[in-house]
């Protein structure tokens, strides 16, 4: 069973039993604990989780006057942590501030207020309920994520996801390809050509583990994580 490294933060237990029912054994991990070096040679596969801001001096910016103080020991290991893991090429998925981080990690920029900097903006922070579908997001019918949510979209390229946030990818980074927007233009998903499995979603799909509507997603990463092991 693949071992599966989730980065921390106040809410687990969604993206733990999406693990799960895929397939892999979960383990938590965080700043304070195991070196990142340590936590990858021991794991398959490497999430990362929502949260907080990310400090915007590390894509070179100063702070919005949106910005909430950043987890500053957090941002430090968990880029430390994606930085590895993607040089190693093991199977890694990050989810919202995950896909964030993963764009500023490998030389992306971020949007620091949807509501204030994108024109004509969707709502993108739907916090309750938790499985809410708030938009729909367009994905690109040749990425990996397409052929992983084939069954869950609408004329094979619509899916409806839930939404909580109010910063995204801006600069899209060196070697990475956007592979699906809300129609509002706000870039939802993010991938690595060539890679094992790199995928990152600024929506929740964790959330929805009761119904599983994006179980194909978990059940690909741990696949690749699974394929790593062996």
């Amino acid at each position: 069973m693949a071992l599966i490294a989730i980065a921390r933060n106040r809410r687990m237990s969604d993206y733990v039993e999406s693990v799960r029912r895929a397939g892999g054994e979960p383990i938590e991990v965080g700043a304070g604990g195991e070196s990142p070096a340590h936590i990858l040679a021991r794991v398959d596969g490497v999430m990362l989780t929502g949260g907080g801001d990310i400090d915007p001096a590390l894509y070179g910016e100063k702070p919005h006057t949106s910005f909430e103080p950043a987890e500053a020991e957090r941002d430090a290991f968990e880029i430390e942590l994606t930085r590895a893991a993607i040089a190693a090429n093991i199977p890694y998925l990050a989810i919202c501030r995950g896909m964030q981080l993963l764009n500023i990690a490998m030389g992306g920029t971020l949007i620091q207020d949807i509501p204030s900097e994108v024109p004509g903006a969707l709502e993108h922070s739907v916090p309750e309920p938790r499985g809410h579908v708030a938009h729909e997001v367009w994905v690109s019918k040749d990425s990996q994520l397409s052929k992983l949510l084939a069954d869950h979209m609408e004329d094979g390229e619509t899916c409806h996801v839930n939404s909580r946030h109010h910063q995204s990818v801006a600069k899209v980074a060196p070697g990475f390809v956007v592979t699906a927007t809300s129609p509002d233009g706000v870039i939802e998903a993010m991938e690595k050509p060539g890679a094992a499995f790199c995928i990152g979603v600024q929506w929740h799909p964790e959330n929805f583990w009761r119904t599983g509507e994006f179980r194909s997603l978990f059940e690909g990463f741990v696949q690749a994580a699974n394929a790593r092991k062996r």
